[in-house]
């Protein structure tokens, strides 16, 4: 009863804080364009968001904030169908691949133009992967091209143009989810004489062949593209498309109520009945392919290296009550993977709500009296996490009926991706959005030893076992997808005993939007191309 009041407390004081951000941010005025009336009637769109793009040079960056706009600018080899993730021709008109799972070749559609007016070629690709195969800073680099003790050479052997529009890949060995990665953001196609003329500042200067061409960034406020009349494929029927950052939940909510922005995300869980009673607003679910969770890190000097503590945290966490917070749009994750997913496994039994079992094993593991940690959280709402700041407080308490002591560390985004990504943590919020569809996206990119490298660490908890390393490698390789399914099975059943994460929540992200906003379909990957939008005058 303690606890749930609480969390009943800690709910009310959020909305009393929410509430007062508005009020203090109701006065602020809208930059740009007003909301869906540009000069001249064009159609313009306002996005409301809760943070800023880290950068848009998509081939280094993970962030939702930096993806949403960099989905609108550039254009990859293949893309997603828009309401799955199965595969269909971009860039590349059709493709093949060898026999032997080896040479990749694809034949790219003509008469495609950067938003510069040069021409795209197949030498533009081959000039994007030598660009990413010398980079270190290219998201996928250590997967795609970088030397691991498996690997010496790294997945992509060579790409070479056999042709004006003709491209090959030769992989050094077979990998099962290639032409998936393919169509994911980091690999979008960007302007060669772009990237030279703009140096180190083209993360703030993209030029892709997408639907939008960028045209201004105005730092921690707004970004501004406008379509591309010479869209290769369906031209946008929006004119501008402004970014906005309104960093609270609340704010943000009050400027969609008010009309000065047009769509937004990160709404709190409270704020979807109200906006489900407007008659002027919808909400709009987007399908669930994410994870929400606490990451402890396990490669430092705290008990949290130890595998027993790491499975007490579970079994002190009563993640029954833990999901209220998240009002309607989460369910429990006892996995790393969402159960949407093919090869999620059902069959673990989660970590059961057990104080008394909890304190026997931090009894075992030589922690009967408890010790300190702190919590590295982010300020702004993730979709897989609403309320951070909530969350985390309601763990806090949690966990002090074991004797854990947590100090809660909330920074912005940018600056708590560096500290986690750096190991500069002991426990940390984090979460992943599926970008392809593939169990491999979570499980290899989250908690495999080859990314728990300091300074760019995908895997946070810097989990790394040598066995679950080994069934993924050979998942990655194995064409069959029925012995793939076997493996991330036994994968999941690893992980969990070594419960190097508290999986918090799956959430079916909710999106607000006034329902003059007509076409738009959210992609279970967290963000889509607005081409095929359209606003009702």
């Amino acid at each position: 009863m303690k606890r749930k009041l609480w969390v009943t407390l800690i709910s009310v004081l959020s909305i009393m804080l929410f509430i007062s951000a508005c009020s203090n941010n109701s006065s602020s005025s809208t930059k740009g364009d007003s909301a869906s009336k540009g000069s001249g009637g064009e159609k313009t769109l306002i996005f409301g968001r809760g943070a800023d793009s880290i950068q848009l040079d998509p081939s280094k960056v993970t962030d939702g904030e930096s993806i949403y706009v960099t989905n609108q600018v550039y254009d990859t080899l293949v893309r997603y169908e828009e309401e799955n993730t199965e595969v269909r021709p971009a860039l590349a008109e059709e493709w093949n691949v060898s026999d032997d799972g080896l040479t990749w070749t694809f034949k790219l559609r003509e008469g495609v133009k950067f938003h510069d007016g040069n021409d795209f070629t197949a030498e533009d690709v081959v000039y994007n992967f030598n660009r990413w195969a010398s980079s270190s800073e290219f998201i996928y680099y250590g997967y795609m091209f970088g030397a691991t003790e498996d690997n010496l050479k790294g997945i992509i052997e060579k790409v070479r143009a056999t042709g004006d529009y003709e491209v090959q890949i030769t992989l050094s060995e077979p990998n099962a989810p290639f032409i998936y990665t393919l169509a994911m953001p980091p690999f979008g196609m960007a302007s060669p004489e772009a990237i030279e003329e703009h140096g180190d500042d083209y993360f703030k200067n993209p030029v892709g062949t997408g639907p939008f061409i960028f045209e201004e960034w105005v730092p921690d406020d707004t970004i501004t593209l406008v379509k591309n009349e010479d869209y290769y494929d369906e031209v946008a029927k929006i004119d501008k498309v402004i970014f906005r950052t309104i960093p609270d939940n609340g704010a943000r909510f009050m400027e969609l109520q008010s009309g000065t922005i047009d769509m937004m995300n990160g709404l709190n869980p409270q704020d979807i009945e109200t906006a489900e009673a407007d008659d002027k607003l919808e909400i709009i679910r987007r399908p669930s392919m994410n994870v929400g969770y606490l990451a402890m890190n396990t490669d430092n000097d705290s008990p949290l290296s130890e595998k027993l503590v790491r499975q007490a945290i579970n079994h002190a966490v009563d993640k029954k009550e833990l999901i209220t917070l998240f009002e309607g749009i989460g369910e429990e994750a006892k996995n790393p993977i969402p159960p949407s997913l093919w090869s999620y496994n059902n069959e673990i039994e989660p970590y059961d709500y057990d104080l008394e079992e909890a304190k026997s094993l931090l009894t075992e593991a030589g922690y009967a009296d408890g010790f300190d940690v702190k919590l590295h959280i982010f300020s702004n709402p993730r979709d897989y996490m609403p309320q951070p700041k909530v969350t985390a407080q309601a763990i806090q308490e949690m966990l002090k009926e074991v004797n854990i002591n947590v100090e809660i560390i909330e920074s912005d985004w940018d600056s708590h991706l560096e500290a986690v990504e750096n190991g500069k943590h002991d426990m940390a919020f984090l979460g992943w959005t599926g970008d392809n569809g593939d169990p491999d996206n979570f499980l290899y990119v989250l908690l495999d030893k080859d990314n728990a490298k300091k300074g760019s660490a995908g895997n946070i908890a810097f989990y790394k076992s040598d066995e679950v390393h080994d069934l993924l490698k050979e998942a990655q390789v194995e064409m069959d997808q029925d012995k793939r399914t076997k493996l991330y099975l036994k994968a999941q059943e690893v992980i969990h005993e070594d419960a190097p994460w508290l999986p918090i929540a799956h959430t079916t992200p909710p999106l607000a939007a006034h329902k003059k906003i007509k076409n738009y379909q959210p992609h279970p990957t967290g963000s889509e191309p607005f081409n095929l939008m359209d606003i009702e005058e």
